[in-house]
């Protein structure tokens, strides 16, 4: 019934399987992906025609994780997969960005690119896999696709790269990279990457890993595309437009030269329109007698601008605003610029700017992110917003799209490096990057903003993390690097190529390449270049600050973190959580407790933090025998006084340890909350404490000497007491100079005591705690 065809190869270790011909067969080209045992199945479906009017190409690429794919069902009301999360949204992006360059110009049938996670084993990443699939189903289903691609991810570790690693392998046990590469058989055309700190050399080495394995890849799909792929779409021929774009100079070549070498945006886009509405102008007639001729003379205007543009570059080095290949624009930085934020930071870099804020929480501000992983939390967030004033335009607003998130995790990314370890700074920290200006790289300005605004609120980073963009102009053999390219060079060049790092060495790498790839020649003068562009961007920083304050905001939250013993930590909770919340009730600080006994106490009070962990203290800590502890009165007896001396802890102190003189009624002297100071005279073997008043100055809390004469122990069988002491036998036993004798009520008779009762009128003249609880 299926006629299923297979090519299977070892990648990294573990076998690579694409297969097609059972799943999804309406599907222009579908083919299921399979790696360990991570399933990914990508189903692409094109147009067969373009829409009237359309000039652009619709290609639209949905990556989906299904939660029954890891065994779970999803959360929240309606228990099925709802909007995307931002990393479906990512790794949409990933898939997006090696692809679209890869079909012709002037092919605008709409495509749909669908990958769906159907298996995850939880060691290799369906992201990888999805972007085979997705390659492989384009190869295979016939439109005019120039790849494949192929993709692979690398790990750097103990001096070695690691292909497709493990989650352990890329952050954790001392992995310090991860990378992912999407390329075509000759040339690289995507990078994304998070590294801590690594040198070019390792960089570049690692870029040049994965296209070799990518290598492998392809030639899996183009095997696959041997016996399963289907009639190639016939295009239309396209016309030679050469001429048309003479005239179109001989119009207009002139004053679209003149506005590109104006340095202002603002002015240089008017005379750029200008130079357009002179075009339109020109050729008003055919509007009517010709319509798809005037769009096609008007889309030839852009070509025209890219031609001049790119043609400056190459032959003279001259840029747009006439600055040096070379040459970064102008900075001004500045922090504290927002009073009651806890950081803040003005970053602009000619005319692009970002106002960054650094917000510091506790664990209670945390994110939960629910995944094929699981449920689990960060304590880092970046946020990216780039709302339509900042270029000047009118537009939607407060809309979180692909870009924007895309462009904020490529700036968590290159900060999150540098954090310091969260047991060290456990706070919970939020970057927020708004974009007040653009012109060329706003992730870049972010990334500076943001470590800024870091440093001002006193996060102790390792390094201060400065970014840069570079820009590529390629013609033929000849090509330019730009660095710190502008808005206008990014639309018109043929990469985006950012680079975001520390002195010590390279925290981020992103690169997009909008023509079949480039070169190993052209990534290494592009780091290079960018390497020297950082250096000089962080100096900037610096001379607005170079160092983290040695303190966090006024305005911001304290935590100070202990440890308990575990044993410990039910008593801190309390019974359904009664201790902790009356300490929250009572102190006013947060408290957060794990299951390692970890205790975060946080509050902006520290009298309130002081307070909280006092009582921890007291809770988790164990009584000594000879010290004096402050406690309040907790229940009076008539034989005593039972006083809370530690939080959770009671003892007794009998009458007979109030005051040196006799005292006849407990509450003549005492009274319930009362604060009193007392010795710890004795544990017994059943836990039971026995407390004194009288050699405790209760005005100082200092220890005073034991007057008091040794006591003789009185005769048992009688139940009376030494003269001027006290003998403990049967309740009601008769007084002999002025004691009273007292036996445990479980044994009460006339001849006194049982054995710790009272033996020969009571031991050292009175009970211990546990034989007095229920008088």
């Amino acid at each position: 019934m299926f006629d299923v065809k297979t090519v299977e190869i070892d990648l990294g270790g573990k076998t690579l399987k694409l297969e097609t011909g059972k799943i999804a067969r309406q599907a222009d080209g579908a083919v299921l992906a399979t790696l360990g045992e991570t399933v990914v199945l990508c189903a692409v479906t094109a147009a067969k025609s373009v829409k009237e009017g359309q000039d652009f190409f619709p290609l639209t690429v949905h990556y989906q994780e299904k939660y029954s794919a890891a065994g779970r069902i999803p959360g929240g009301f309606f228990k099925r997969e709802a909007r995307a999360t931002e990393k479906e949204t990512l790794t949409s992006r990933l898939i997006d960005r090696p692809v679209r360059p890869l079909f012709p110009e002037g092919f605008y049938n709409e495509i749909n690119v669908i990958c769906q996670v159907l298996s995850y084993d939880g060691e290799n990443e369906p992201d990888i896999v999805a972007m085979i699939a997705a390659s492989a189903a384009l190869t295979i289903s016939g439109v005019p696709f120039m790849g494949p691609i192929g993709a692979a991810r690398v790990g750097y570790k103990d001096g070695d790269y690691i292909l497709n690693p493990s989650t352990k392998d890329i952050f954790e046990d001392g992995g310090q990279l991860d990378l992912v590469v999407a390329a075509t058989r000759d040339a690289v055309m995507m990078v994304e990457s998070e590294a801590k700190e690594l040198s070019e050399e390792i960089m570049l080495g690692a870029v040049m890993f994965a296209h070799d394995a990518s290598k492998k890849v392809v030639d899996a799909i183009i095997s696959l595309a041997e016996q399963a792929a289907k009639e190639p779409w016939e295009l239309d021929v396209q016309e030679d437009k050469s001429a048309k774009l003479e005239e179109l100079r001989g119009v207009i070549g002139a004053d679209v030269e003149a506005a590109y070498k104006i340095t202002d945006k603002s002015a240089r886009q008017d005379a750029i329109n200008a130079a357009r509405e002179k075009a339109r102008e020109h050729y008003a007639d055919l509007q009517e007698s010709d319509p798809q001729e005037y769009l096609g003379m008007l889309k030839l205007v852009k070509k025209l601008e890219s031609e001049i543009v790119r043609g400056s570059i190459i032959k003279d080095g001259t840029r747009i605003d006439g600055r040096k290949l070379d040459q970064v624009r102008p900075i001004e930085a500045m922090v504290g610029l927002l009073p009651r934020t806890h950081g803040s930071a003005l970053f602009t870099r000619g005319e692009t700017q970002a106002i960054c804020t650094t917000t510091l929480g506790t664990k209670d501000a945390e994110q939960m992110i629910d995944g094929l992983e699981g449920l689990h939390y960060s304590h880092f967030m970046l946020h990216y917003n780039f709302p339509p004033y900042s270029v000047g335009e009118v537009g939607r607003f407060g809309f979180t799209g692909r870009r924007e998130i895309g462009h904020g995790k490529l700036a968590w990314q290159a900060l999150h490096p540098v954090l310091p370890d969260h047991e060290d700074f456990p706070y919970t920290i939020r970057v927020l990057s708004d974009i007040t200006e653009s012109n060329g790289s706003s992730s870049m300005a972010t990334v500076c903003g943001g470590c800024l605004s870091m440093m001002d609120a006193g996060v102790p980073i390792e390094r201060p993390v400065s970014g840069i963009a570079m820009g590529l102009i390629l013609e033929g053999d000849d090509f330019a690097v730009l660095s710190d390219i502008l808005g206008d060079e990014d639309h018109l060049g043929d990469m985006d190529f950012k680079v975001a790092g520390s002195e010590a060495g390279i925290t981020s790498l992103q690169m997009d390449i909008k023509v079949a790839g480039i070169t190993k020649e052209i990534m290494e003068k592009a780091l290079e270049q960018a390497k020297a562009g950082r250096t000089h961007i962080l100096g900037e920083m610096a001379k607005a600050l170079d160092h983290s304050r040695d303190t966090v905001s006024e305005h911001a939250p304290r935590i100070e973190t202990m440890q308990i013993a575990k044993d410990k930590i039910r008593d801190v909770i309390g019974t359904g959580g009664k201790v902790i919340r009356e300490i929250v009730a009572e102190t006013g600080a947060k408290v957060d407790i794990d299951d390692e006994g970890i205790i975060k106490i946080s509050s902006s009070n520290t009298d309130e933090i002081n307070a909280a962990k006092a009582w921890i203290e007291g809770i988790v800590a164990e009584p000594e025998v000879g010290k004096i502890y402050v406690g309040k009165v907790a229940n009076i007896v008539d034989f005593g006084a039972f006083v809370t001396f530690m939080p959770g802890k009671d003892g007794l102190v009998h009458v007979s340890e109030i005051k040196n003189e006799r005292v006849e009624k407990v509450t003549d002297e005492l009274s319930e909350g009362q604060e009193v100071k007392v010795k710890l005279l004795e544990i017994d073997n059943r836990g039971k404490v026995r407390l004194s008043m009288r050699v405790v100055d209760q005005e100082t809390g200092e220890e005073l000497e034991d007057t008091r004469p040794p006591r003789e122990k009185g005769p048992r069988r009688d139940g009376g007491g030494r003269d001027g002491g006290r003998g403990r036998g049967p309740r009601g036993g008769g007084r002999d100079g002025g004691g009273r004798g007292r036996g445990p009520r479980r044994d009460r008779n006339d001849n006194g005591g049982e054995d710790k009762g009272g033996k020969d009128g009571g031991d050292d003249g009175h009970m211990p705690a546990f034989l007095t609880d229920d008088e």
